[in-house]
Formats: C-alpha cells, sequence, structure tokens
C-alpha cells in the first residue's frame, strides 16, 4: 500500500510538470486543469483533466503531453480521462501561475464571478472593467478585441505605456 501511494504521488509529480500548449510558461497544474493522479489497482496510472472551456482545442495536446511524459517515466499504462463536472473555472489558476503570466506580459484573470442559485440577472448594458497593464501596471486600459489568440484570452492595449497585451478571462 505504501509503495502504491508512493507511485501515485511520485506519477502526480511528473504530470504536474508538463506545460499547457497554449501558454507554456504554465504547467496544467498551475493552470488548474489537472484534477487528479491515482493509481488503479492494476497498475495503471489514471489522470484526470478538466478543459479551459467546453470544445477546447487544446485537449488532445494536454492529453498526449500527460500520457507521454508518465509513460517516460516508466509507466508503462497510462488513462487520462476528461472531467467535465466541475466545470474549470480561472479561480483554479494557482498563485504561482498567475505570476508566470504577468511575467510574460500576459494579464492574469481577477477573480472568477460566482453563481447563485436560483434566476441569473439579465445585465443588458456592458459592464466596465478594469485590467491592469501586465508591462506597467496601469489601469488606464481598454479592451481592443474580446478574443485573442485563444478562446479564453481576449486581446488589450495600455493607453499609458502604449502596449498591447493579452488578458486570460474570468470564467
Amino acid at each position: 500500500m505504501v509503495t502504491t501511494l508512493l507511485d501515485a504521488r511520485r506519477a502526480r509529480r511528473v504530470a504536474e510538470q508538463v506545460p499547457d500548449p497554449e501558454l507554456p510558461m504554465l504547467t496544467l497544474a498551475d493552470l488548474g486543469v489537472l484534477r487528479e493522479v491515482s493509481l488503479a489497482p492494476d497498475g495503471t496510472v489514471v489522470a484526470s483533466l478538466t478543459p479551459t472551456y467546453s470544445g477546447c482545442p487544446a485537449m488532445a495536446e494536454m492529453r498526449a503531453g500527460v500520457a507521454a511524459r508518465l509513460r517516460a517515466a516508466g509507466y508503462a499504462r497510462v488513462e487520462i480521462r476528461t472531467v467535465l463536472d466541475p466545470p474549470w473555472t480561472s479561480a483554479w489558476i494557482t498563485a504561482d501561475g498567475r505570476r508566470k503570466l504577468a511575467e510574460h506580459g500576459i494579464a492574469p484573470p481577477g477573480a472568477a464571478p460566482s453563481h447563485a442559485t436560483g434566476p441569473v440577472p439579465l445585465v443588458l448594458s456592458p459592464t466596465r472593467r478594469s485590467v491592469p497593464c501586465p508591462r506597467c501596471g496601469s489601469a488606464d486600459t481598454e479592451e481592443t478585441s474580446r478574443f485573442g489568440a485563444t478562446s479564453c484570452k481576449a486581446l488589450w492595449r495600455c493607453l499609458a505605456c502604449r502596449e498591447p497585451f493579452e488578458y486570460v478571462k474570468e470564467i
């Protein structure tokens, strides 16, 4: 039993080091998509991933990356599961992940929106959010495109330093 627990912990450490294919400065653990790594009774390593959003095109690469790293670490039998419930939220990005995003010129998400039970209020006017510039820290920024290189990012620009930057959206 102790060996099984140690193997599961070792497998988890290996899987935690897999970089995200779209944000390679982050690991899947930093991003919060690596949910669980366990050892099945037959010795199969089972890793569970949650996509950042339904239909995320990077999931195939994430699955392949985790499987390849685990096999390279000596685990012959590997199973990668996709877990959709509960859905991923940007609140799962670690503090280290948020720091890495900012260091690479990408504004990390703010607090994820909370969803109360019951009716969802309908808001017809746009909400003005302030996204600080990851380069100079100014709050004098504006959104230039709701969608960036990936659906989970938006394009912004700083009106103070005039630099464009990407912003990871709250989900």
